[in-house]
């Protein structure tokens, strides 16, 4: 016994033994529902993006032209009847397909959450990695347990969506650079293995520029304003940066001008309600997602302590929120409207929170302090995941009974009317390319090449067209299909 109390207190104070606990933990309470149907919160954006990924399951892989089911104008305001999808670089859905595509004893549905899922886990270790850099010796276990256990993050870390795997790579990248700042000056290859991290992630998802504002901070921490300006070779150094970081994602905008028709509406996303700034923009942002959502009110404790106690001179985290309070004020109507958006401020919120929490352990009045953080935490995570599980939730599954059935009765090729206000998830459960709307004359859209009409809204003005117009070939309390090329009189 007198081997094993020593033993025994050396592991429990290793940080790497907390690192592994929380990693295990995080990847298992990912896995809860991992088998759910794409019919889950905001099933209409992981359908698109899980479409584009069984396009290349079945036809093969192509990363400049990426393809998903939608053949519709909705998403541009023109007609897309070859699905060109460009919204992202499609790095999420090579690996996802090709995963699926070597492994299929998973789904593909599966897979995609995986690897988000284990996305999550490689963010929680470069949080660990930057909390000891930037707050101490165990503000690194702190900042990988609120990323991996934040009930909002749980969540929005295992759905198919290129968010997690493009912040990965961006926190790659704040971590590469770290590296370079703290290695000797003559050694640059972290700093250009940082510059290209940023050109992937930002490929992925450009919203990850915003991690830019923590590296632009440690760079003039390190050299000063002046000291950039006059050496020459430095500030050359770091236009060779701004130039990897940046000229890929230009390069990939001039390609998907090309194709307008695939390109959806993305000017909305900044300002396109006038929001921005208004009382209900502080209301949503700070109130509802971050307040409520996401430190489940309590959480506000840990996060307003790490805003006010920091390290001397070191606003690294301070920067790296700067970056994310930019981030949702210029989009300002896309982070309002929808609470995925928020992904890709866990990181900074977590290492803010880690900041706190390690001030109110060392705090000199801890009878106090130590008591009033694990309560904080309980009750963060509490409410949080009270608010949060609806989100696994199938509300309408009657779109998947309704999918099956298409895809049992109808041919392979055949394209479908699947009406669901616009959203494409029911129109993945066909698996099969059509309309997720009547977006023209139901004549016009049967002259595009439209074969089937399915329907879960059995008393909608477009069904009830159908009905009386064409055969119903399978009609049911939850669905009617009916088949456009047998009209009746």
């Amino acid at each position: 016994m007198k081997g094993i109390r020593p033993f025994l207190s050396k592991v429990f104070k290793n940080q790497y033994f907390w690192l592994i606990g929380i990693l295990l933990f995080a990847f298992l309470v990912r896995l809860y529902k991992i088998n759910n149907p794409i019919a889950d919160w905001h099933s209409w954006r992981q359908a698109d993006t899980a479409s584009v990924s069984r396009v290349y399951v079945q036809e093969g892989i192509s990363f400049l032209y990426p393809r998903y089911h939608d053949v519709s104008s909705i998403q541009s305001g023109i007609t897309n009847l070859k699905g060109y999808r460009f919204v992202e670089f499609p790095l999420y859905n090579v690996i996802h397909a090709s995963l699926a595509k070597t492994f299929p004893q998973l789904s593909l549905e599966v897979w995609g959450r995986l690897v988000s899922i284990i996305s999550s886990l490689i963010s929680a270790s470069l949080l660990f990695y930057l909390g000891r850099r930037f707050i101490g010796s165990w503000g690194g276990v702190f900042a990988a347990f609120y990323f991996a256990f934040i009930p909002y993050n749980i969540y929005f870390t295992r759905v198919i969506l290129p968010g997690p795997m493009a912040t990965a790579i961006a926190l790659s990248s704040i971590a590469s650079f770290v590296l370079y700042i703290d290695e000797d000056k003559n050694k640059h290859s972290y700093l250009y293995l940082s510059a290209v991290l940023l050109a992937v992630s930002m490929l992925i998802k450009p919203y990850t520029v915003f991690y830019s504002i923590p590296i632009i901070y440690l760079i003039f921490e390190k050299h000063g304003f002046e000291g950039i300006f006059k050496n020459a070779k430095l500030f050359i150094k770091y236009l060779v940066f701004l130039d990897i970081a940046l000229l890929p994602l230009l390069i990939w905008r001039i390609w998907i001008n090309k194709f307008p028709q695939g390109i959806p509406f993305f000017k909305w996303t900044f300002n396109g309600d006038m929001i921005r700034f208004r009382p209900a923009f502080w209301r949503w942002i700070f109130g509802e997602r971050l307040g409520k959502m996401i430190l489940g009110v309590w959480g506000l404790i840990p996060f307003s302590f790490g805003l006010v106690f920091y390290k001397k001179k070191n606003y690294f985290i301070h920067a790296f929120l700067l970056g994310m309070f930019l981030y949702v004020s210029i989009f300002a109507t896309a982070n309002v409207r929808h609470d995925y958006y928020q992904i890709f401020i866990i990181p900074a919120v977590s290492l803010a929170l880690a900041q706190g929490s390690a001030y109110l352990l060392k705090e000199k009045n801890s009878l106090i302090t130590v008591p009033l953080l694990f309560f904080s935490i309980l009750m963060m995570l509490g409410i949080g995941a009270y608010r949060i599980k609806d989100f696994y939730q199938v509300n309408h599954p009657e779109i998947i009974i309704a999918g099956q059935e298409v895809d049992k009765i109808t041919p392979k090729d055949s394209l479908i009317i699947a009406p669901y206000n616009g959203d494409t998830a029911f129109l993945y459960q066909t698996n099969r390319w059509g309309w997720p709307a009547v977006d023209d004359s139901l004549e016009n859209i049967i002259r595009k090449g439209a074969d089937f009409y399915v329907s879960v809204n059995l008393n909608d003005s477009d069904t009830k067209y159908v009905e009386n117009h064409f055969k119903v070939i399978k009609r049911t309390d939850k669905y009617m299909i009916a088949d456009l090329h047998q009209p009746v009189k």
